[in-house]
């Protein structure tokens, strides 16, 4: 058996495993992944308490290394945070959409 110190590390390794963003998200029976599109998440977990939108710019620089030949690609893409409000006994959820497609899940805090 670890002994106390080791056992409180990997307990909060544990823990910090949990805390970032998730890969899914379960409404009632239904499990959204990121990946999903805005349609299949509607269809699943029904229209969310709040919408905000905001556009951002990706891009990319490409450059030979002897500076021969240099391409800058960018593009503009709808970013839309959805958030679902699931009652005072669970976490409200931040559902992040690039151009339609669910890019990341993050838990907020509870809900109300």
């Amino acid at each position: 058996m670890a002994s106390p110190p080791i056992r409180g590390i990997l307990l909060t390794l544990g823990l910090l495993a949990f805390a970032g963003d998730a890969f899914a998200l379960r409404c009632g029976h239904k499990l959204v992944q990121v990946g999903d599109y805005k349609s299949e998440v509607l269809e699943k977990c029904g229209e969310p308490d709040s919408v905000e939108q905001r556009r951002a710019i990706r891009g990319s620089r490409l450059r030979h290394p002897y500076g021969a030949l240099e391409i800058d690609q960018f593009e503009e893409v709808l970013i839309e945070e959805w958030i679902y409000n699931f009652g005072p006994r669970k976490f409200q959820q931040l559902l992040e959409f690039e151009d339609g497609e669910l890019k990341k899940i993050r838990n907020l805090s509870y809900g109300y």
